[in-house]
């Protein structure tokens, strides 16, 4: 928000005598905002005349508003010395301390003034004007509205007014009190219709609360103001990004970078060149943004932050988080005030890891524009992403094989540092089949502890150890738990997971017990580009206490063909191999493959709002071969739908059914269906992380 004090012409009525002419010459200066004319002329008056009041008056003003305050207060604090009681001169030392932003000062000066004589228009408004810049907006308004009525429909009382709804707005849009803002706005355009700066101002309110369709409607208003026509195209190609819509932003861009002319002033230019270029990255039209920007610093004789920034958001959005991280703080050593310097720079540094220090740039912003909503957000995540949380469970499963579970599980995961953080999960499991020649039915309690470390920004190591406690009619054991893990980003859009976990055969009764132990080496790797398409590929070697081994490969190759809501389409393959044939008791092939085509749609928890639903839907179909069968028909479905309560709590529900054989560990997969349906529930039990207690 542009905040301005009007300047205050106070009306000299000086006796001219004997050098009036020359003085007039003086006042035309003055009046027309000629202040080094102003200055030379009346710093030669008093060569001659060193005395005189009214051209020390005017020297003093002349040299304040032409840029030297400092001088200015020190002259007309020595008038006050000559002249205590004249109210003119007065008027002038308070005016200067506005010029020298001694606000405070002012503040009290004004308050004695209007003490003498609380009708005068020149103290009423300097007054307003300074409690303006004091940011102290609604008493501004009552002042000058005081002075209004001293003077009705003065045009410089009437400008101050409109920058004091200007400021006062910005305040309310800061509060997220977007209504009030809406409304304040507004009343400008009883003494200035059509303003632009306030229309400016009220499109950006629109932005900021999501307004679209009144963004729209304000910036064609802007449109139709002489010489608005460019910045209307600029701030509705904006408008449509946020709407989703980045196809018509880029249509909108390029119509606003093709209406730039040779009388286009620099500043629209530059915006025209930056929405097009950024409208590229948003249509992730990478190639031609580059082109665009190496073309800017190779044409242009000085670099602009805007154009570091750009640079900076292209590298953001191809996940080439050192570059960037380069170029923001290029726009911090010219500008430690930048917004998008330090806000890019704290998305960057959580990109990469450094955690802490995107806290520390985030919170810098914050210092700089005060209760700014996407900086305070960005924290708010980030202190969300290390606050406590536990989860629940229920689930219950059944398939043609007469196989029956249910199970409750609960987890908690209690960060201490952004680091550090302890993990905790329970699960108890019963499991029966009702054809089975005994009835068969048994019971689990699994608990683990365990904790995460990272120890790099791109290194992160995870352990949990625990015992699973089984009961049938049968058999009654216990036995070792544990989870290790090392997730690394060895390169950028790359993920590399290597781990160990040790966990017990527990699908159904029967296995459990047989008290098989395996013992699970796991490789998951995953490999993003900057073209929509992708990678994962999961390996598993098993080694078992029954002396069997298994060989597990699973591989995707997916394309993302909607960002949101998230649709992406691609093959799946595995690939499972024991060691043994032991089909009487688990699904044990020498040999299995399938092949499957998928698509997804999702909405994710994290990219719900408040209040909002989140879901997912996967359906596949394809052919697996077992042993040197012939292939069988495969198919996949899972779904889910939840409700996001609060950024604290969510719910949903989901199930799942599948006929791939891999799929469970039962003796007879061939013709094999799974089903599985459950509830979970989500909450942050405190308010925010340990470390901010």
């Amino acid at each position: 928000m542009r905040l301005i004090y009007s300047t205050l012409l106070v009306f000299l009525f000086f006796s001219l005598q004997a050098f009036g002419q020359d003085m007039k010459e003086g006042f035309t200066y003055l009046e027309t905002g000629k202040y080094q004319q102003a200055e030379v002329f009346f710093n030669n008056i008093l060569k001659e005349y060193p005395t005189n009041k009214t051209a020390r008056l005017c020297y003093g003003r002349a040299i304040g508003l032409n840029g030297n305050a400092t001088d200015a207060v020190t002259l007309f604090t020595n008038l006050l010395k000559d002249y205590p009681t004249d109210f003119e001169v007065k008027l002038n030392y308070a005016e200067s301390l506005l010029w020298s932003k001694n606000y405070p000062d002012a503040k009290v000066y004004y308050q004695t003034l209007l003490k003498e004589n609380d009708k005068s228009f020149a103290a009423l408004l300097g007054y307003a004007n300074t409690l303006s810049n004091l940011k102290e907006f609604e008493d501004a308004l009552i002042t000058v509205d005081k002075a209004l009525a001293v003077l009705p429909g003065n045009p410089n009382a009437l400008v101050s007014k409109k920058y004091m709804r200007l400021g006062l707005a910005s305040t309310k849009v800061t509060d997220q009190k977007y209504d009030e803002a809406e409304t304040i706005l507004n009343e400008n355009f009883t003494s200035f219709k059509d303003d632009k700066e306030t229309l400016l101002n009220l499109a950006n309110l629109y932005l900021i609360s999501k307004q679209i369709d009144k963004a729209l409607k304000t910036y064609e208003v802007i449109g139709k103001i002489p010489g608005s026509k460019l910045s209307s195209i600029i701030g509705t190609s904006l408008v449509y990004h946020l709407d989703e819509d980045d196809k018509t932003a880029l249509v909108y861009a390029k119509k606003a970078l093709d209406s730039v002319t040779n009388e286009t002033p620099k500043a629209v230019n530059n915006q025209a060149i930056e929405r097009y270029v950024q409208a590229l990255i948003w249509n992730k039209k990478y190639s031609l943004a580059d082109a665009e920007i190496n073309k800017l610093f190779d044409t242009r004789k000085e670099t602009e932050n805007w154009m570091l920034s750009l640079r900076a958001t292209l590298n953001v959005y191809k996940s080439d988080f050192k570059k960037s991280l380069k170029d923001y703080n290029l726009i911090l050593e010219k500008d430690s005030a930048s917004f998008d310097g330090n806000l890019g720079k704290a998305n960057v540094l959580k990109a990469s890891g450094y955690i802490n220090e995107a806290y520390k740039s985030a919170e810098n912003t914050l210092t700089f524009y005060e209760k700014q909503k996407d900086a305070t957000n960005f924290i708010k995540q980030l202190d969300l992403s290390f606050t406590p949380f536990v989860e629940t469970k229920y689930y219950h499963s059944f398939d043609n094989g007469s196989n029956e579970a249910n199970a409750y599980d609960v987890k908690t995961e209690i960060p201490f540092s952004t680091k550090f953080k302890i993990l905790a999960n329970y699960n108890y499991r019963t499991t029966s089949n009702s054809v089975s020649p005994t009835n068969k039915k048994a019971t689990t309690n699994n608990l683990t502890l365990g904790a995460s470390y990272q120890l790099l920004n791109n290194l992160t190591v995870k352990g949990s150890l625990g015992v699973t406690s089984s009961k049938s009619e049968e058999s009654k054991y216990n036995q070792l738990l544990t989870d290790i893990s090392v997730n690394i980003k060895p390169f950028k859009l790359q993920n590399l997971e290597l781990g160990y976990k040790r966990d017990v055969q527990n699908f159904n009764a029967a296995l459990l017990n047989e008290e098989i132990v395996q013992n699970n080496i796991i490789l998951n790797y995953s490999l993003n580009t900057n073209f929509n398409l992708g990678w994962f590929t999961q390996y598993y070697y098993t080694w078992q206490s029954d002396e069997n081994a298994r060989n597990l490969l699973f591989t995707s190759l997916y394309y993302n063909i909607l960002a949101k809501p998230s649709i992406k389409a691609g093959i799946n393959y595995q690939n499972l191999s024991f060691k043994n044939q032991v089909p009487s008791i688990y699904f044990s092939p020498s040999k299995f493959n399938a092949l499957e085509v998928f698509v997804n749609l999702i909405k994710d928890e994290s990219a719900a709002k408040n209040k909002e639903w989140f879901y997912g839907l996967t359906a596949a179909t394809g052919l697996q071969y077992i042993e040197d069968d012939d292939g069988l028909s495969t198919y996949r479905v899972q779904a889910n739908l939840g409700y996001k309560f609060s950024e604290r709590a969510l719910i949903n529900l989901y199930g799942l059914q599948s006929n791939i054989a891999s799929a469970v560990a039962n003796a007879g997969s061939n013709g094999f269906t799974y089903t599985e349906f459950g509830l979970r529930f989500k909450w942050y039990f405190l308010s925010k992380p340990l470390y901010k207690k």
